[in-house]
C-alpha cells in the first residue's frame, strides 16, 4: 500500500502552500505564486510541481464553475498558444535542466515580478501587445510546467491592462486550468507521479477545497489591496530564498 510522505517538515511547507493555492484559485492570484516555491524548498522543483498538480486541478474545477461568465477571450487567444510552446520546450528540456537552475529561473521571475509591480503601481492601464502576450505566455507555460511558477509571467502581461477584478480572476482561472490539464501526460511520461506523492496530494485535498471556497468568498467580500501587498512581500521573500538556494547549488 502506498503511504503518505512521513516527514513533518514537508507538511510544515505543504499545508501553507495548499492554503495559498486555494485562496489564489478563489481569486487572490498573487498568493498562489508562493505555493510551489514553498514546497520546492523541500522537494526538487519538478517533483513539487507534480505533487501539487492534482490539488490544482481540483481547485481549477471549482473556480471554473464560479467564474465561468467572467473572462477575457482576447488575452486567452494571445497567451495560450505561447503557453503551449513554452510547455513543449519545458518537456523537451526537463531532463537536461538541473533543479538548481529551475530554482534560479523561478526565483528571478518572482523577484522581477515584484519589482515590476512596484514600478507599475501608478502607471495608467495599457493594452497588451500580441508579441508581448505570446512571449509572456511562453514563459508562463515553461515555468508553470517546471515548477507551477507560471503566475508571475502571466501577471506581468495581464495586470497592467487593469481588467475588471472578476474578469481578471476568470481569465487567470481558464488560462491555468488549460495549462494544468495539458501537464498530466508529460508528467506521467517523465515519471513524476509517484504513489507516495499522489496519496499525499489526495490527503491535502480537503484543505485545498476549503481554502478555495474561502478565497471565492473573500474575493467578493474583502478589499484586495492588503492581500496583494502581503502576497508580493511573501513572493519576494520566497523567490529570493529560492534564488539564493539555486545560485548556491549552481556555484558548487
Amino acid at each position: 500500500m502506498p503511504s503518505l510522505i512521513p516527514d513533518p517538515l514537508f507538511y510544515a511547507v505543504a499545508i501553507p502552500a495548499v492554503l495559498l493555492l486555494g485562496l489564489s484559485k478563489g481569486g487572490f492570484a498573487g498568493l498562489g505564486t508562493a505555493a510551489t516555491p514553498l514546497v520546492a524548498l523541500y522537494l526538487p522543483p519538478l517533483e513539487a510541481a507534480a505533487l501539487i498538480l492534482p490539488v490544482l486541478i481540483t481547485q481549477d474545477l471549482i473556480s471554473l464553475y464560479v467564474y465561468r461568465r467572467d473572462w477575457d477571450a482576447a488575452n486567452l487567444k494571445i497567451m495560450l498558444p505561447g503557453a503551449a510552446a513554452g510547455m513543449a520546450l519545458a518537456w523537451l528540456t526537463a531532463s537536461r535542466v538541473s533543479d538548481d537552475t529551475i530554482r534560479v529561473i523561478v526565483g528571478l521571475v518572482g523577484v522581477a515580478f515584484v519589482a515590476n509591480m512596484w514600478l507599475q503601481r501608478k502607471a495608467a492601464a495599457k493594452a497588451g501587445r500580441v508579441g508581448s502576450g505570446v512571449f509572456w505566455g511562453a514563459v508562463s507555460g515553461f515555468t508553470s510546467f517546471m515548477m507551477q511558477g507560471g503566475g508571475p509571467p502571466f501577471q506581468v502581461y495581464v495586470l497592467p491592462q487593469r481588467l475588471p477584478k472578476l474578469t481578471l480572476v476568470g481569465t487567470t482561472t481558464i488560462f491555468f486550468a488549460v495549462i494544468n490539464a495539458l501537464k498530466i501526460g508529460p508528467y506521467f511520461a517523465l515519471g513524476q507521479f509517484t504513489s507516495a506523492n499522489f496519496v499525499t496530494s489526495l490527503a491535502l485535498l480537503p484543505v485545498a477545497v476549503a481554502a478555495n471556497l474561502a478565497g471565492v468568498w473573500l474575493v467578493r467580500k474583502t478589499p484586495t489591496g492588503l492581500f496583494y501587498r502581503i502576497a508580493y512581500v511573501l513572493l519576494f521573500v520566497i523567490s529570493a530564498a529560492l534564488l539564493w538556494q539555486g545560485a548556491r547549488g549552481v556555484a558548487q
